[in-house]
């Protein structure tokens, strides 16, 4: 993820991490479904290394939770303060996001294990360490690629 990316996760790290409000746009209930990246590369290389599928599967993490919910959570783990910014909503933005992975739990079997918690302790640390330079040349040519 790069700083700038404007995703709702990598937007509140780097507010909380600057202690800066957290940009919530309407009143915060409506929900997404967030999947570490490991999960989903996972499911991925599943995917590619099965026989016979042809047809749409959802990839993701069903548990839903509410912007607001995301937001205390990045800043506990950031040790920041819960400052809000409260922006009008999009008018497109959709209440709820949450696939349905049956499929790929069937056809798969496969379905996410990191939970919300540990993905956004390993995304703070990331960012914490590009925030402070902190990143090898080595991380930095993978983020290139």
């Amino acid at each position: 993820m790069l700083e700038n990316d404007g995703r709702v996760v990598s937007n509140f790290i780097l507010q909380a991490l600057n202690g800066e409000e957290l940009t919530i746009y309407g009143s915060g209930e409506q929900t997404r479904s967030f999947c570490y990246v490991d999960d989903l590369v996972n499911a991925l290389i599943r995917l590619m290394n099965t026989e016979g599928v042809h047809e749409p599967m959802n990839l993701g993490n069903p548990t839903e939770f509410t912007i607001m919910e995301l937001a205390e959570e990045v800043s506990r783990i950031c040790s920041s303060p819960l400052k809000i910014k409260a922006c009008k909503l999009p008018q497109d933005d959709p209440r709820q996001r949450q696939p349905d992975i049956t499929r790929a739990l069937t056809v798969l079997g496969w379905k996410p294990t990191v939970p919300l918690r540990e993905g956004l302790q390993r995304t703070i640390s990331y960012f914490q360490k590009r925030l402070t330079g902190r990143l090898t040349d080595v991380a930095k040519i993978a983020l290139v690629k």
